[in-house]
């Protein structure tokens, strides 16, 4: 079980997670816009999305207790 310190460090984690995962968004979607793009630049940024979003739900996963059913 996590303390109320690690809950409210791993939430402050977490939507800084999230406001990046927004911003490489915006990013990604401006430098498509923009022929032409940089093909290698765009696969970066997206792999770089897709790592945080496994980050965040690996976060939101430890921040949901367990229910047993």
């Amino acid at each position: 079980m996590i303390d109320d310190e690690e809950t409210e460090t791993l939430r402050r984690r977490l939507e800084g997670l999230l406001v990046e995962h927004r911003d490489l968004d915006d990013v990604i979607a401006r430098l498509m816009d923009a022929a032409p793009y940089d093909m290698l630049q765009l696969q970066r940024l997206k792999k770089r999305k897709l790592s945080l979003k496994d980050e965040i739900a690996r976060l939101q996963a430890q921040l949901t207790p367990d229910i047993i059913a």
